[in-house]
């Protein structure tokens, strides 16, 4: 009787752990793909490749890769468009646009919470950017800068907010870490508007422009060098210097209201 139960344990485990069901090829490129969109190499909005160059660059077969790409449109990561080919979904991140954000950017207080939120983001990803970056990221992070100079001669602050947000989100791709770099590109909108409303402020005052531009290519020559710690700071030094000039040009304005109700 006890050899029974024994042998038949045996049989069960030997069940158990000899059937290992093997990974399917749609699974594998599933998590590829799902991986690209995590590191950013898949941006939202952006167009697959075409069913035969995917497939040839998978190395896989067409009917698997159409498969993967079945599975990433039930997760709501993707959507095709008949004839127009498949897109990565744009709205992955739309927890981000709701009417409490719309709300955000438009108060006085939350602008200087999102110097803070900067601070820490754009720190991190600096500090990692300097210490991970590859030669292909430091030329597109040089890239972006030089577009921050190129927007500044159109003299239109929302065109060079943009450009500084794409600044900082080559810095934050740079870092090799997604959850920073998805993290700022979900608030990208976001921190667009704080930037275009201080640099509203800031053209009261021309002669800071050229300081923060100073500072900005103290960050960039840090990064670019491989500095992590200097390049922490030079991030620091830089919102540190705006938040003053911010914060100054408030309580003037506030005295300037006061005096005139006085009068």
């Amino acid at each position: 009787m006890n050899t029974n139960v024994t042998t038949n344990k045996s049989v069960q485990a030997a069940k158990n752990t000899g059937r290992v069901k093997p990974q399917k090829l749609a699974d594998i490129i599933l998590a590829q793909l799902e991986g690209m969109i995590i590191e950013g190499s898949l941006q939202p909005g952006e167009k697959l490749l075409p069913e035969r160059e995917l497939a040839l660059q998978f190395e896989v077969s067409r009917p698997s890769l159409r498969e993967a790409i079945q599975k990433l449109e039930a997760k709501g990561l993707v959507t095709r468009k008949q004839g127009g080919g498949t897109f990565v979904c744009n709205n992955l991140l739309s927890g981000f646009s709701d009417p409490l954000f719309e709300l955000m950017s438009n108060n006085n207080e939350s602008q200087f919470d999102l110097l803070e939120f900067r601070h820490g983001i754009e720190g991190m990803a600096s500090y990692y950017a300097a210490m991970r970056g590859t030669p292909a990221d430091f030329e597109q992070i040089q890239a972006k800068h030089n577009e921050i100079g190129n927007s500044q001669l159109e003299d239109d602050f929302r065109g060079e907010a943009e450009a500084v947000v794409e600044f900082h989100l080559a810095i934050c791709a740079a870092s090799h870490n997604a959850v920073i770099l998805q993290l700022a590109r979900s608030m990208s909108s976001l921190l667009a508007d704080n930037i275009a409303q201080n640099l509203t402020v800031l053209a009261k005052r021309p002669d800071i422009f050229s300081k923060i531009t100073d500072y900005r290519k103290r960050l960039l020559d840090a990064i670019l060098s491989g500095q992590p710690q200097k390049a922490w700071g030079a991030s620091h030094r830089h919102l540190a210097f705006i938040e003053e000039v911010l914060l100054k040009s408030t309580q003037e304005n506030s005295r300037m209201e006061r005096s005139m109700r006085r009068m």
